[in-house]
């Protein structure tokens, strides 16, 4: 659990589309084995220790021949952003995906002592 020390509590939100690669003829929908993609998210706001971040898929869309192979993820969250992570492996074919996320966490007060 992520205890929160002051009263300043942000909430940040957002919606990424990761990617599109079936009409470019993109990795994730050609290939096979492994494949990862990164998203570099910045917050509005820089929060004042790193936030707690969820992450969903919004909207996935895939070809049938296959099983579903799919991890999302938030990975480096940072005080200023984070980044989404999708991997898929095996024969997935995987078109789009759309990632929604949200970072809920204590915001800088102004009578924070920065000391070091």
């Amino acid at each position: 659990m992520k205890r929160i020390q002051n009263n300043l509590v942000g909430i940040d939100q957002g919606s990424q589309v990761l990617f599109e690669d079936y009409e470019t003829g993109g990795e994730m929908w050609t290939g096979k084995g492994d494949r990862q993609v990164m998203f570099p998210v910045r917050f509005g706001k820089p929060f004042k220790t790193p936030p707690l971040v969820h992450v969903s898929m919004s909207m996935i869309d895939m070809g049938n021949e296959a099983y579903m192979r799919l991890d999302l993820r938030a990975a480096n969250i940072r005080r200023q952003g984070f980044e989404l992570v999708f991997n898929t492996w095996e024969d997935s074919k995987v078109a789009r995906i759309r990632a929604d996320w949200m970072a809920i966490g204590e915001l800088p007060y102004e009578d924070d002592w920065d000391l070091y």
